[in-house]
């Protein structure tokens, strides 16, 4: 009989196959993990690696979709307040104009003016975190600043006007701020009329066509700041879909995720045994052979 000179060098390379089975199945079992090396399946471990690098992208998203919305939040919030001041200042001057004032009265009602210009330019001087909201890019640049040198007192703008996108994972781009140029000295600037209307009461110039017209035009400097804060409102209506747009996708990778690299472990434990079975069959055959010769064995 012709015996294969390599049998026992072949039961010797299955028994370490079957010994590294056992112990790969044993460490799954153990972990839960159905890969723990690229070798253990390539592809699968390839397609991990997409899915935590989008997991990442939206992780990141969210945490910069977080610090946005809290900006874009204390600028409509501050746009309310101005929306609210010069609703206040409108009803003084019509009431300044309306020709039933005194003197006194026109110039106390100056000095509330007075008060509000000084309020709402605090309110477009807003900061979050230590960024200057309505300063454009110049965030680290106080936007505005008045000077009474002259009469009517003159507001400036340091900022400038860049507008800042943040772009979510599917690619929408969300407008993050609005210059304040755009808002406080548009085509009616509330600082303009506001600064003039001041002048003018303080004069005793209440009634004319100029006070009159002025009026007016802080009506549609108000009708401008709240068509800019329809803006900033709908940023954030936007910010907040993707966000849970982002939390549907991750909640489905994670998913993906866990039946892609979570083992079965009825079916490992199963494989588990069979392999253990396997190796023991494979060292008592190795055992046997070494007992005596292999021509004793084939008798």
């Amino acid at each position: 009989m012709r015996v294969d000179p390599t049998y026992v060098t072949n039961l010797v390379s299955a028994l370490n196959d079957a010994t590294g089975l056992e112990q790969r199945l044993s460490a799954q079992l153990a972990s839960g993990a159905r890969i723990s090396a690229i070798s253990d399946d390539p592809a699968a471990a390839g397609r991990n690696v997409l899915i935590l690098n989008q997991i990442q992208r939206d992780d990141a998203f969210t945490q910069t979709s977080s610090l946005v919305t809290g900006q874009l939040q204390v600028a409509d919030s501050a746009l309310g307040s101005v929306v609210a001041q010069l609703t206040l200042a409108i009803s003084l001057a019509t009431s300044a104009n309306n020709g039933t004032k005194n003197a006194s009265d026109v110039k106390a009602i100056a000095n509330q003016l007075s008060g509000i210009m000084g309020e709402v330019e605090s309110l477009a001087n807003s900061n979050y975190q230590g960024q200057y909201i309505f300063a454009g890019g110049q965030t680290k640049t106080q936007p505005f600043s008045t000077s009474t040198a002259t009469s009517p007192a003159v507001t400036t703008y340091a900022g400038d006007g860049n507008i800042n996108y943040l772009d979510t994972p599917n690619g929408q781009k969300i407008q993050l701020n609005v210059p304040g140029d755009q808002i406080f000295l548009g085509a009616s600037s509330v600082f303009v009329v506001l600064n003039r209307m001041i002048a003018e009461f303080l004069a005793g110039a209440a009634g004319t066509s100029q006070a009159i017209q002025d009026t007016e035009s802080l009506t549609e400097a108000l009708n401008y700041i709240s068509q800019q804060r329809v803006l900033i409102d709908n940023s954030i209506t936007q910010l907040s879909a993707a966000g849970e747009a982002v939390t549907n996708e991750k909640t489905q990778l994670l998913a993906a995720q866990t039946d892609l690299m979570q083992a079965d472990l009825p079916t490992i434990a199963t494989q588990l045994s069979l392999a253990k079975t396997q190796q023991t069959a494979l060292e008592s055959v190795i055992v046997q052979l070494g007992s005596g010769s292999l021509f004793d064995k084939l008798q």
